[in-house]
């Protein structure tokens, strides 16, 4: 059976660090802690599990906080979380039966990574990422922001999930302005770094100059497919923002050039025409994304409500504007299968059994 270090970098989580290793701390072979600065009890918490606390001194990279953390890793494979992150008490026993049966050729065991939650906590947006890498030299992170391992060698996808459970905003001007600074120092960013750059503007609401990030991207020949399919997403959100409409839809089609259409995409040139009046168009839309498979295993980020309960939803309110109540009543009936809590369901479902034709 392999031995895991679980490597984390942390600074001020007395909040949540202990909830993350209360969750992991037995099903793992070592605890390496990088502290990066920490002004609270994070430290002390951390020390009342492991004796391997570090201190580094930040350099605004995260990649090479990462490689640190590794660094001191002496088991077989490392394993990273952040301190927000939970292995839940679901996902324990996977967890164990994996390390028990993990063939000895495997580098990367990649796991899903939960980072948004419904109002009855189950996942909402999710994807995957490598978690357990065997410790060596060969497996480097790469990235100041958004730090990942480039996959090689044997690789396996496990269904064992991760919950990203921030109960704190952190600094959200950070990733943003690590990338201003790399580009003032003269940094040519990589293409992956270029995607994240314009996310970053794009939350915080610099439209114009995502647009254009974006767009240097897309025009791009390098850069990864789901990378772009997700730029297309967002830039058209961009130009949406600046009353761009038709560009925007442009945009969302020419995620189709990448690869075969994504139920995410499907749902957005929807959504753009359902908000348009064009309610057949929008209906063709919505009826594509149902018959697309979800395919977590390409990479990208998955939206698994894409893929049934908003199609579903949006079809009720296109046929309710079309006047065939009863298609309506029929579509709502099928998102209430899919998510019964549902406030926009059960506010829905009232407005049908308002009506005297029901």
């Amino acid at each position: 059976m392999p031995a895991i270090s679980l490597c984390m970098i942390v600074k001020n989580e007395e909040m949540h660090i202990a909830r993350c290793l209360d969750s992991i701390a037995d099903l793992v072979d070592e605890i390496i802690i990088v502290d990066t600065g920490s002004e609270d009890r994070t430290v002390e918490i951390a020390s009342g599990y492991t004796s391997k606390v570090y201190s580094y001194p930040w350099k605004d990279d995260f990649a090479d906080a990462r490689h640190y953390s590794f660094s001191k890793a002496s088991m077989d494979y490392c394993m990273w979380m952040d301190a927000d992150d939970v292995l839940e008490e679901t996902q324990r026993e996977k967890f164990l039966q994996l390390k028990q049966s993990l063939q000895p050729d495997t580098d990367i065991v990649m796991m899903k990574y939960h980072t948004s939650f419904d109002e009855a906590g189950r996942p909402s947006f999710s994807y995957f990422r490598e978690r357990w890498i065997r410790n060596c030299s060969k497996y480097r992170w790469a990235g100041a922001v958004h730090e990942v391992i480039p996959p090689g060698g044997s690789i396996l996808y496990s269904d064992i999930a991760i919950c990203h459970k921030k109960m704190k905003a952190g600094d959200s001007d950070r990733n943003l302005r690590i990338y201003r600074k790399m580009i003032r120092e003269g940094i040519v960013l990589d293409a992956r770094q270029q995607y994240y750059y314009g996310r970053e503007l794009y939350y915080h609401k610099e439209y114009k100059e995502a647009a254009a990030v974006f767009e240097q991207f897309l025009q791009s020949e390098d850069g990864w497919a789901e990378n772009k399919i997700e730029a297309c997403s967002v830039c058209a959100q961009c130009y949406f923002q600046m009353g761009q409409d038709q560009t925007g839809l442009a945009v969302l089609f020419r995620s189709m050039s990448y690869d075969l259409p994504r139920a995410e995409l499907c749902c957005e040139i929807g959504k753009y025409f359902l908000e348009h009046g064009e309610y057949h168009t929008a209906v063709y839309w919505y009826e594509t994304a149902l018959h697309i498979p979800q395919n977590a295993y390409a990479g990208g980020f998955i939206l698994p409500d894409c893929y049934d309960y908003i199609p579903f939803l949006q079809l009720c309110v296109c046929y309710d504007k079309m006047g065939d109540r009863q298609k309506a009543k029929e579509y709502n009936d099928r998102a209430g299968e899919c998510k019964p809590y549902s406030k926009a369901y059960l506010y829905n479902k009232q407005y049908f059994n308002s009506l005297s034709i029901f």
